[in-house]
């Protein structure tokens, strides 16, 4: 499940990830029995961080983009993943209706989705693209920078019970979502009972929520830390909510201070304790939403107070517009991955259960603990040696092959994570007896 990568990396020998080397097979027993009673997300991506003490993750996208800039040898694994989430999530499912984001001037998303679309039709699915734009009412080509093109259909639901998602001449037995719904729900999708929605409609950040992920991930990085030995805070970053913030109007500010003050001095306490000489910071952002909007990095909570008008204006709206009132005060790690001389980070990518590769996210005018999702950065992909699934035991823990075999664990931690997130935020109704708790969904 977990490939070998080729990178010029160097970095200092972790002894967390020797130990993951040492308990290799401890590990990949334990993962194996966990997806023996939980289904992964259709797919996903995961941004890690790694500080050379510390290896976490920071966010996980179940919408995830930026199918293009992964390494074209990496696409022999995703047919056989593709195969696999698609008996996971619809059975015998061949017609797939694949809805995007409505970014028809960003070309660098727009190749995400033709490569997305090609990944799909060599697992064999009939692919076509349906949009939400008002404005597409026939099939339209959409011409990309490469000479290549989309073409965008207009989504119907027919009939006088408007039972099911289609497109002229094509009734999909599937829709796979790669927008992440964060202008909220369309009407066009509520109430479809006779075709899967992948992901589902709650997964989107209409009510997604990214402290629910980091407290399913908490529970799953307990276990796992439990079963090889290890303490669960080298895998999991701290975090603390605020609710009813507006950073405009300077709302909030005290309970932002506050939960801010207490991260820093819990994470200074974990740093006594392991002698390290770093010094703490914090990333604050919405609770929902994506793109690398409404972030900063604060590294002393009277900065929460001294915040100018265009750093609060930068923190007020996310994606599509939408106002900030809730955010996650994530303790920060820090990276000592560089590319090319830039701070760099890795983000892996999954289909199904399966890692089908990934790529650094770099920046050359961002510090190491700045977050790097942000306008001047650039994507390195990642290439692979052979689709191994278990570390190279003759070389050392910071070899490429060991270095990300490590990656690849914390990756699928957070992809369980979001399985256990899933069932957890599941509406009331798809499930018999009321939501479960995070404890019952890992014992399910």
């Amino acid at each position: 499940m977990i490939p070998h990568f080729t990178t010029a990396l160097t970095g200092p020998v972790l002894d967390l990830e020797k130990h993951f080397l040492d308990n290799a097979a401890t590990v990949k027993h334990w993962l194996h029995d966990q997806w023996q009673g939980h289904v992964p997300p259709f797919y996903a991506s995961v941004d890690l961080r790694h500080s050379g003490f510390k290896l976490a993750p920071v966010d996980t996208n179940l919408f995830p983009g930026g199918w293009n800039n992964l390494h074209t040898l990496f696409h022999p694994l995703c047919t056989p993943a593709v195969m696999s989430a698609i008996e996971q999530h619809c059975p015998g499912a061949r017609k797939l209706l694949l809805i995007p984001e409505s970014h028809t001037r960003n070309p660098f998303y727009l190749q995400n989705v033709l490569q997305l679309t090609m990944i799909l039709r060599r697992a064999g699915l009939n692919v076509r693209i349906g949009s939400l734009l008002p404005e597409i009412t026939a099939p339209t080509p959409i011409p990309l920078a490469d000479g290549q093109s989309l073409v965008l259909e207009p989504l119907l639901r027919p009939g006088p019970e408007r039972r099911r998602l289609v497109l002229r001449d094509f009734d999909p037995d599937a829709i796979l979502l790669n927008n992440d719904l964060s202008a909220g729900i369309p009407d066009i999708l509520e109430n479809l009972h006779e075709q899967a929605i992948i992901p589902p409609l709650h997964a989107g950040w209409t009510t997604r929520r990214k402290s629910d992920h980091f407290a399913a991930f908490r529970e799953v990085a307990s276990r796992f830390a439990a079963a090889i030995g290890i303490d669960p805070w080298l895998i999991d970053p701290d975090f603390a909510v605020c609710d009813g913030i507006n950073f405009r109007e300077r709302t909030g500010e005290d309970c932002l201070a506050a939960k801010v003050d207490a991260v820093l001095s819990r994470t200074r306490a974990r740093y006594r304790e392991y002698g390290i000489k770093a010094q703490p910071f914090v990333i604050v952002k919405a609770n929902a939403g994506t793109y690398g909007m409404g972030i900063m990095t604060i590294r002393d909570a009277a900065e929460v107070k001294d915040l100018n008008r265009k750093q609060r204006n930068k923190m007020a709206v996310v994606k599509e517009g939408l106002p900030v009132t809730e955010v996650i005060i994530q303790e920060g790690v820090h990276t000592i991955e560089t590319v090319n001389g830039g701070a760099a980070e890795p983000a892996i990518y999954m289909i199904d259960r399966y890692i089908v590769g990934g790529f650094y996210r770099a920046h050359a005018d961002r510090r190491h603990d700045e977050n790097l999702n942000a306008p001047g950065m650039h994507l390195q992909p990642l290439s692979f040696e052979g689709p191994c699934a278990m570390p190279d035991p003759r070389g050392g823990p910071d070899t490429p092959p060991n270095r990300f075999f490590a990656y690849g664990v914390v990756a699928q931690l957070a992809l369980l994570a979001a399985s256990l997130e899933l069932r957890q935020c599941a509406p009331r109704a798809e499930r018999a007896g009321g939501p479960l708790t995070l404890m019952e969904c890992m014992s399910a």
